[in-house]
């Protein structure tokens, strides 16, 4: 039997492990990389890493053992590696890119590949098109040795590490009034968050941190619903905030001093703005077309640009590189920095987010309310995730297609087509709809001044689409 086509999404290739996620479609995967690699250049030298999914490291030795049997050196990370530190290792040590078996915050039974470039940054869709293009070519090989020993250890830790000290300000950080609750969601995280914390002199515990693959069933998304446990663990020790990331660690979740979940929209926000206000720049952001426009706020506050992307954080590297931003972010908990990796950093976002609540001794909801009182108004962004019918689903593309003038009693002032059908409306108010690049459903997305109002434009979007 074929085994099942690759196909990259917004952040990789993904699948349900043994079914469309196996062994020969990961050699098949690494086989068609490493062509795609050598045609760029000879003597490539490619980092190989892993999360704590069920067979993750198995997937990796796979991976590795193809990619040296085709003529490329590794470096393999036998411990389980957040993407954004396999992200730094490929930029400190100047590798030629670098494959890793993760699928970030899906449910369990799911598991992937990413793949980076020299850049360190996820592969841009001129990349991702030719490595399947390459497999689709490609027949079943006799699979190499898969012994860790056959590789040569990479230990990115330290230098990952010592570029967080250069990028949080840790002597803000200390004068926190109190301390921080981790959750690593018994992802990549673990070990690494809390351990930069304290070892920095900051109080913080840590809580699921031990290896889980079935992520206590609910999988390793740091959403509202998953952050029970940190909820939990906030209200009893009375801490500032609780700082979670997702299996790999590209993305964060947030909860304030009480317990409540913020946003991650309001987040990215948030720290703009901090930002803006501490480190000097006079660069804008970049964010995703499904992002809040509370960004686009902060950016007239402080008389800088916006650059709007596609949704992936692949598209915000190339601007963070040409020095036209000071972040790229995107709703679905994604942020990274200038001069920092342009990937996902969810530690890192932890991290400004802690210090940013040291540095003004004020709880987010508070931070939050003073931003929309110098905005003028304020933004509440929500998103909905519906699974269509088969009739449905085959509908769809000829649906986003439309080009209505009004939708939902509202007058349409502009349509964009960025990444999707987004209709923006003469208040400001929007909706966006698209397919997820990620997973089988279509996702929804709405922002207006309050949140029932949003709720209701999703519930409207939901109506319209499955007409």
């Amino acid at each position: 039997m074929a085994s099942p086509a690759i196909h990259f999404g917004t952040s990789g290739w993904r699948g349900v492990i043994a079914d469309d996620f196996t062994f020969p479609g990961v050699r098949r995967a690494a086989a068609a990389i490493v062509g795609h690699v050598l045609a760029q250049k000879k003597n490539s030298v490619l980092l190989v890493a892993h999360d704590t999914r069920f067979f993750s490291e198995e997937f990796a030795l796979a991976a590795a053992a193809v990619l040296q049997s085709h003529g490329c050196r590794i470096l393999y990370c036998p411990e389980p590696t957040p993407t954004p530190a396999v992200a730094h290792a490929i930029l400190h040590l100047h590798l030629d890119g670098g494959v890793n078996i993760t699928a970030s915050h899906n449910p369990a039974q799911y598991n992937g590949l990413k793949f980076s470039g020299p850049d360190a940054g996820p592969a841009l869709p001129e990349v991702t098109r030719d490595i399947e293009k390459r497999a689709a070519a490609l027949k079943e090989e006799p699979p190499p040795a898969e012994t860790e020993s056959n590789f040569e250890c990479a230990k990115p830790r330290q230098p990952y590490f010592e570029q967080l000290q250069r990028m949080i300000r840790f002597d803000v950080l200390r004068q926190a009034r109190g301390a921080f609750v981790c959750d690593a969601l018994h992802g990549c995280g673990a070990g690494w968050l809390d351990r930069i914390l304290t070892g920095n002199s900051v109080s913080a515990t840590a809580i699921r941190t031990a290896r889980d693959v079935l992520f206590d069933g609910t999988g390793p998304d740091p959403s509202e619903e998953n952050l029970a446990p940190l909820k939990q663990a906030v209200v009893a020790q009375k801490a500032l905030a609780g700082l979670a990331t997702d299996g790999d660690a590209d993305r964060f979740g947030i909860l304030d001093r009480d317990g409540s979940f913020v946003s991650p929209n309001h987040i990215l926000a948030l720290v703009f703005d901090y930002l803006l206000e501490t480190r000097g720049y006079k660069l804008g952001a970049s964010r995703s077309v499904a992002t809040t426009h509370l960004l686009d706020a902060v950016a007239r506050l402080h008389d800088v640009a916006i650059y709007e992307t596609p949704v992936g954080m692949k598209y915000a590297g190339p601007l963070l590189r040409e020095n036209k931003t000071a972040m790229g972010g995107e709703e679905s908990a994604g942020m990274t920095i200038r001069g920092h990796v342009p990937e996902k950093d969810g530690i890192l976002a932890c991290l400004l987010v802690a210090e940013m609540i040291a540095a003004r001794q004020a709880p987010l909801a508070s931070q939050l309310g003073d931003l929309f009182r110098r905005a003028g108004r304020e933004f509440w962004p929500v998103r909905v995730n519906i699974h269509l019918s088969e009739d449905a689903q085959a509908r769809l593309p000829e649906r986003l297609r439309a080009d209505p003038t009004e939708f939902a009693g509202r007058r349409v002032a502009q349509i964009n087509r960025t990444d999707g059908l987004k209709m923006i409306f003469e208040n400001g108010d929007w909706v966006l709809m698209r397919p997820s690049g990620t997973e089988p459903l279509v996702r929804i997305y709405t922002e207006t001044a309050s949140q029932a109002a949003s709720q209701k434009l999703a519930e409207e979007a939901r109506a319209w689409i499955t007409a």
